[in-house]
């Protein structure tokens, strides 16, 4: 069957040997190279996600991430996750994505030659041990007084008070360890984003962007903050991993028609420049952003504009990060087709 797109896992440079590209069979996937990098990717049969349900969302997720980690495990350390679900429609279009955002991802592969990721979730050991300590606190333990010595008792509402209270200070609790641990491992991390907490026993659930060199360092802070709380963490960790939180690249088409719907919005020309762009933005702002001017309906207006400005944006972007010659020509090869914009996810 002829597969309906090109499914690509991650980016990388061209300076591997041979060799190291031949081992791309053992994970069902070969490269797509341009210029100094090259596309790490497969042929999928079924190109559509968007419409996959959570048991097929998850496969996929276990199926990206082991590629990207098995490319690693075999020495691609200099590797540009792509994010989950990036399918192109063709080789020309893997070849656009590559040129579009052609220096952003070269400056990143530099950036990440020596850096990789570790993902730590910490927990408390014993939970109910923790709720019962706050149970016990003061300000809960004055507050259950005041209403025991109420006639008609505890009622309902107390009940709901006390236990967001309870809530309150277990988070605060959970804050202070959080901070603690972000200030220790600051000395060897270069970055950490925070993730989502699944549940009140989980007290964080961090990625740090360390040297490759601090793994070892970091271990050691570990074993240092496990003593430090009597063993009433749990830590897991997860690691070394390409760097997902801070470096994982995305894709976005950028309509030629919405861009000069946008124009038009701003009151622009075909030719603009960034400073353009903001000037005629921020003039839009002053004529009909609500805060502005209290009392105006023009929130259907101001909500255009700032889109027109995040399109235009982008569209920038987009134009601005082909630099070469052979790139410009491969990304212009169509002046009908969408811009493509690459870029570092938030």
């Amino acid at each position: 069957m002829q597969p309906n797109g090109i499914y690509i896992y991650a980016i990388v440079h061209n300076f591997y040997s041979s060799e190291m590209f031949r081992l791309l069979e053992k994970y069902g996937v070969y490269a797509i190279p341009f210029q100094n990098i090259s596309a790490i990717v497969s042929n999928r049969e079924n190109a559509h996600i968007d419409f996959a349900d959570r048991e097929a969302l998850g496969h996929l997720l276990v199926h990206h991430q082991k590629t990207i980690e098995g490319l690693v495990s075999v020495g691609f350390n200099m590797l540009n996750p792509m994010q989950l679900g990036t399918i192109a429609k063709s080789k020309h279009e893997v070849l656009r994505i590559l040129a579009s955002g052609y220096n952003l991802i070269i400056n990143t592969l530099n950036k990440i030659e020596h850096l990789t990721e570790i993902d730590l979730a910490v927990t408390w050991a014993d939970l109910p041990d923790i709720l019962q300590e706050i149970v016990n606190h003061p300000e809960i333990s004055a507050l259950k007084k005041s209403m025991l010595s109420n006639s008609n008792g505890i009622s309902q509402d107390d009940q709901v008070k006390i236990g967001m209270l309870i809530q309150e200070k277990l988070k605060e609790k959970n804050t202070k360890v959080e901070l603690d641990i972000r200030e220790a491992m600051s000395s060897v991390s270069q970055d950490i984003k925070m993730h989502e907490v699944m549940d009140d026993q989980m007290i964080c659930n961090s990625a740090f962007l360390i040297n490759r060199n601090n793994k070892e360092k970091f271990e050691a802070i570990i074993y240092q903050l496990d003593e430090k709380y009597n063993d009433k963490l749990n830590f897991k960790m997860v690691g070394s991993l390409p760097c997902y939180s801070f470096y994982t690249m995305e894709v976005k088409e950028v309509s030629l028609e919405e861009v000069a719907l946008a124009k038009k919005e701003l009151g622009l020309g075909r030719e603009t420049s960034d400073s353009e762009i903001k000037r005629a933005y921020q003039d839009k702002v002053k004529e009909f952003h609500p805060d502005v001017i209290p009392g105006n309906n023009n929130h259907d207006t101001f909500n255009r504009i700032k889109k027109a400005y995040h399109t235009l944006i982008e569209y920038s972007e987009a134009t601005n990060q082909a630099m070469s010659e052979q790139v410009d020509m491969l990304v212009k090869e169509n002046e009908t087709e969408n811009m493509i914009v690459v870029k570092i996810k938030e």
